[in-house]
Parts: structure tokens; sequence; C-alpha cells
């Protein structure tokens, strides 16, 4: 996938691509800059950068405060700080540049910035976030803010790329700006006991705000699917800087310890990095892990290292990140599950079948007759996907048909899914794995009783494994 400056993910891309809607002018404010950047103003029709006092916002406690923040994306970033007790509210805005603060405006002139077609600072994507300091400090909410995304990274978060991704604390006293710095010299403490980079977030006072359009505000609420890049350092901010106890794991920087690579398979082992709070994560161990048949070993972690001993090929960026290590290293991985089952069987298929069964399971094709696996299996047992290892028939269902490929008069419940093709010229039932979706073969109405019908499955596409007592 091609990534340009300025935009995300494609199926993130094209979801933002709605509509365009009328920019809501926004109450002066801090804005904490986040990925998805625009400007700020602080009352209806005032400029931010006259604002100078702490924002009140309606029917909140009068002692409300208000501060911006960058970090990549604005969804993700919406939902991790409105997560934070004591936070009263979160909206995505676009702040502190010099050009028109909508959506449509800063991708367009981080574009033109990169072919050098425009001069002109871009707005950065921001949320605004509003909290009770009765409930929450702000030391607190910047606590959140350095664990949730990867303030190393300059000019992006993650795969999205442009100024307008930039790490950014715009602040409205100076009050606020000293509290930023000190969290800031906290955190790098911490990032750099931790063998990590040094922090590039922008930290200046808010000179313009704009309110994002109405289709970006509570987004990964109206689309639970939607693209959230952000997935952290793993480094906690440490108890001692003032953030709470819901935001460390105890005293001190705490990065999750790596696994000990010398407890895994070293030949191939799957490994799952994820975070804390991160709904992906919750939905892959749901619907792929909770059922987990395959024969490759996969084990979870919260840590963003690789195995002791072991290497990833470059840095993480996002949860839930799937590695594929074989002799200790990375040889693929797979990036933002949002529960597209097939696509991630399809990923883990291609890393473990041969070219001539991904010819047969990814491109409908099929084995000579005669030369496929099984074909003379008679031991008591089942025949499984080979990617997943979900069963597909018994062995007490095979029969020989005298075709040439090992074929079968009936399928385990719920094991396949069947398909119209009306490929060559030919008009079939195309019979295709239910749980990786990957192509068998096809079913005719020409077999034995009692079903009468005769699954035709491609021998190379099947994994046999037979009963224990045999």
């Amino acid at each position: 996938m091609e990534i340009h400056p300025g935009s995300k993910p494609f199926a993130g891309y094209m979801a933002k691509l709605v509509g365009f809607f009328k920019v809501i002018a926004a109450l002066s404010v801090v804005v904490l800059g986040v990925s998805a950047c625009g400007q700020e103003k602080n009352d209806m029709n005032q400029p931010a950068a006259l604002a100078g006092t702490p924002i009140v916002l309606k029917n909140n406690p009068a002692s409300a405060e208000s501060v911006v923040l960058g970090m990549g994306c604005f969804w993700g970033a919406e939902r991790r700080m409105s997560e934070l007790p004591g936070v009263l509210d979160v909206e995505s805005g676009y702040a502190n540049g010099d050009i028109a603060g909508n959506y449509e405006a800063v991708l367009a002139h981080e574009r033109a910035l990169h072919a050098g077609r425009a001069q002109g600072r871009n707005h950065a994507e921001v949320v605004k976030v509003t909290f009770d300091p009765a409930r929450v400090s702000l030391t607190q909410v910047l606590a959140r803010f350095w664990e949730s995304h990867d303030p190393t990274q300059g000019d992006r978060q993650g795969n999205d790329i442009g100024s307008n991704y930039r790490s950014a604390i715009y602040t409205q006293s100076e009050a606020q700006r000293q509290t930023a710095l000190k969290t800031r010299e906290i955190y790098q403490q911490a990032l750099s006991a931790a063998g990590k980079g040094k922090i590039t977030t922008e930290i200046a006072p808010l000179t313009t705000y704009y309110a994002a359009e109405d289709y970006h505000q509570d987004y990964l609420k109206k689309n639970p699917n939607g693209y959230c890049g952000l997935g952290g350092t793993g480094v906690k901010y440490p108890a001692e800087g003032g953030a709470s106890a819901s935001l460390t794991a105890g005293t001190g920087a705490v990065l999750a310890k790596p696994l000990d690579g010398k407890a895994l398979s070293f030949n191939r082992q799957l490994v799952v990095f994820e975070a804390e709070d991160c709904g992906y994560c919750k939905q892959f161990k749901k619907e792929v892990l909770d059922h987990w048949k395959s024969e490759v070993p996969v084990v979870r972690t919260m840590s963003t290292n690789p195995p002791t001993g072991w290497v990833l090929e470059k840095a993480l960026f996002a949860t839930p990140t799937i590695v594929l290590f074989e002799k200790g290293k990375e040889v693929s991985r797979y990036t933002g599950y949002n529960g597209e089952q097939k696509r991630f069987w399809h990923w883990l298929g291609f890393q473990l079948l041969t070219p001539e069964q991904r010819k047969i399971a990814f491109e409908q094709g099929t084995e000579y007759p005669g030369t496929g696996s099984h074909l003379d299996e008679k031991r008591a047992g089942t025949f499984v996907d080979p990617i997943t290892g979900a069963p597909l028939f018994r062995s007490d269902t095979k029969f020989n048909s005298g075709t040439g490929w090992p074929s079968f008069f009936n399928p385990l419940p719920g094991a396949i899914t069947l398909h119209e093709d009306n490929a060559h010229g030919m008009k079939r039932v195309e019979v295709r794995s239910a749980s990786s979706g990957i192509h068998l073969g096809h079913v005719f109405d020409d077999g034995p009783p009692p079903t009468h019908k005769r699954y035709c499955i491609n021998g190379n596409v099947l994994k046999f494994v037979p009963d224990t007592a045999q």
C-alpha cells in the first residue's frame, strides 16, 4: 500500500471522504495536537491568538480547564483521551496552521508542501480536551497523552505521514506551558531508560483553532471498525511524576517485559503485539485467537520489543500487530486487524503454503489428477484446513471416486461454504473452507449414498490429522 504525506491507510482515508460539512467554531481552549490537524478558534468568531485565560465551557463545572493535543490521527486520540476519568469532553480539530481550517484544505496543503508548490504552515490534527481539575490534573491528562502515541516520530505517526500528523501540545497560559515542559522532561527520561529516541513534540502557545467537521466527532463511536493507528511506545509515564494509578503500572517507567525467545518456537512463531485499551486487540482475540487450531504456535504480549534474542525488521506503530518470526527473525507482519478474518488468514496462508498450494487456495487452481496428497489415505482421522487447522472432512466419509482427486460424500457441519462458479465455460459449485475462505474444489451430484454428493477436493490444500488412537 502506498502512503502519501497527509494521508491515512486507504480504508481510513476513504471513510473520511464522506462529504463536506460546515466547519464548527469552537470555544477557546488549549489544543493537544493530534494526527488530523486543523486551526482552532476560541470563541464563535474570535481568533484564538487573542485567548489568554482558561476556557470555561457551558454546562461544565466553573473550574473546567481545556488543553489541545496532537497525537496523529484525531479519531484514535479522541477515544483515548475521552476514556480518562475526569475528562468532560473531547473535540477533534485543527490547530496552529496558516490556512483554512477544514479537512480537505489540510490534506491539499500537505500535498502541496510535499511537492514544493506551497508555503505556510499546515494545521495539526488535534483534540481539544476539557477536564475537571478536581478529578484529574493537567499532569495526568498529559501522562495519558504521552503514553497514547509515539512522540519521537517527528512529522508522522506510524503510517500517517505529514506535518499535519505532528505530535504537539498547544498551551493557553504560562502555567500550562511549564507543566507541558516538565512532563516532557520526565517522559523523556523514561523513554531513554527504555532505549527509545528523543521526543519531537512541539510545545507552543495556541494561536489558531478550528473544530473539525461533524463526521469526525466521536468517529470511532459511530464507526467501531474505523481506522485508528495509535499504538504508543509501551513506556508508562512515571508514577512519581504525578500520573494517576490508572495510568501507571507501578513506580518509575514501566515497559512491558519482552517475551523470552528461548521459550518460544524458534523455527516458526507468531507473536501478537497488543496494547492496553485496544479494542481491536480484544476483537482479534475473540474472533481468532480464542478458536486457534493452526499448527503455528501463537503468543500475545504487551511489550513493543521482540522476544529476547529475536529481531523485528522495523518498529511497531499500531496494535494489534501480528508478526511471523522464523529462525528468530521477522519474515512478515499483519497490522491493523479490524474484523476481516479471511484477510488475516490469507496473509498467514501466503507465508505458510507452497507456491503450488497458493495457486489452488487463492487462484482457484486445480492439481493434476493423481498428483495430490492424501489420495490413498485410509487411516481414521480428520482432514483439516492447512492454514487455520479447522476440521473439514472425516476420513469415514472419504471414498474412491476414480477421478484422481480425494473425494468425500459429506463435510463436517459448518466446515465449508458453497459458491456458484461459471469459469471456463462450465457451471459448477465451488467449495471453500469456511474458516479461511480458501478454494478447496467443487461438489457434484454423482456421489454415493446417503448424500449422493461428491466433494471433489484438491489434496494439496488438505492436511490430514490421524486420530490419537492410531
